[in-house]
């Protein structure tokens, strides 16, 4: 393999938060925890390493304590993650946080946790409300929202409130981040994330359909290399009629997660042979215009034994892969930045 050429690089998918919000974030209890301390801008300038090519990132929401039944009082830590954001993009760090001046410019775009089970009223009354609270700046990076049902029951993405809020977003032009996970959570994710984007563009004109961006591939069981496992070919059967949907986008992340510790802390080439069953049908499916580049940082970190650190071998496992599929320079382009442009309307901001 030659030295890849430097493509310019958006991170599609990055958690950040300082230290002194941590007890907020809903799943981080674990004090013993690689991620139970500050993982903020600059943490993850030492973890990229900052190359020269690296155009910025979008900021997901990370899942803070929240409480649908409280109305606008349930909602009072998410929006405080957005006010750490705000605090970042209008330069007025606070002593500790991890930025400094400048660091904003880099944050390309924000999808904040949203209500989405609200219906309409709900989240046109969070959005009005968020607005207020982080101000004209910051709400302009705000490009879409995430209510992650990976870990919901049964029925949350179909319910007549879900689907309601997804064709809200859809006239307001903001894009949904899908978070399922069929490893952990089981197919029925898989089959219900289907059924949940056909009901929303039931209906609705092809211009008012919601956007959605499906975070890391639907999270499936990265121990099974045998493409003809029940499991596998459950995962792509669902992946490809998610493909079927016009306005979808796929993140080539979260990988590491789902892999077992042996393959996560294999070689590069090893990664990539592993995944290449999976890899090969989402590009397949997808087509480089809607698959785009995405660490889930500082996720991505944990149990990534590597010299370089687990955003760089994350990096070099898609340039590897790029390379043995022969991808030309503009298809690489659309994975590496172009895809994350369009799927988030970022273009002005680059």
């Amino acid at each position: 393999m030659t030295d890849p050429k430097p493509y310019p690089i958006i991170d599609s998918h990055i958690h950040l938060y300082p230290s002194s919000e941590i007890s907020q974030l809903a799943w981080n209890t674990d004090t013993t925890s690689p991620l139970h301390t500050q993982h903020s801008i600059d943490e993850y300038k030492t973890a990229t390493d900052t190359p020269s090519n690296f155009e910025g990132f979008i900021f997901l929401e990370t899942d803070r304590i929240n409480d649908l039944s409280k109305g606008a009082e349930g909602w009072e830590y998410p929006i405080r993650e957005i006010e750490f954001l705000r605090r970042i993009i209008e330069d007025e760090p606070r002593e500790g946080e991890g930025h400094g001046k400048g660091d904003g410019k880099k944050c390309l775009g924000i999808v904040p946790w949203a209500p989405l089970p609200a219906g309409e009223d709900g989240m046109r009354e969070y959005t009005e409300l968020l607005k207020k609270r982080v101000g004209e700046k910051t709400w302009d990076r705000v490009r879409g929202y995430r209510y992650l049902v990976q870990d919901k029951p049964k029925g949350t993405m179909l319910s007549d409130g879900f689907i309601e809020g997804l064709k809200w977003m859809g006239k307001e032009g903001l894009v949904f981040d899908l978070g399922v996970d069929q490893h952990s959570g089981g197919k029925w994710q898989l089959e219900e994330a289907v059924e949940m984007i056909g009901r929303a563009y039931e209906g609705v004109e092809d211009e008012n359909r919601v956007r959605i961006v499906i975070n890391h591939l639907c999270k499936p069981n990265l121990e099974i290399y045998n493409p003809t496992d029940p499991s596998f070919l459950t995962w792509r059967n669902a992946i490809t009629q998610l493909a079927k949907f016009p306005h979808t986008y796929m993140k080539l992340s979260g990988c590491f997660s789902e892999m077992p510790p042996a393959l996560k802390n294999a070689s590069v080439i090893d990664i990539c042979i592993a995944l290449q069953p999976y890899l090969a049908v989402i590009l397949g499916v997808f087509g480089p215009s809607r698959v785009m580049f995405g660490s889930d940082w500082p996720v991505c970190t944990v149990g990534v034994e590597s010299e370089e650190g687990a955003w760089v071998k994350w990096k070099q496992v898609v340039q590897k892969f790029c390379w043995l599929t022969s991808l030309g320079d503009e298809e690489q382009i659309w994975i590496w930045s172009g895809t994350a442009i369009k799927a988030y309307g970022i273009k002005d901001l680059v």
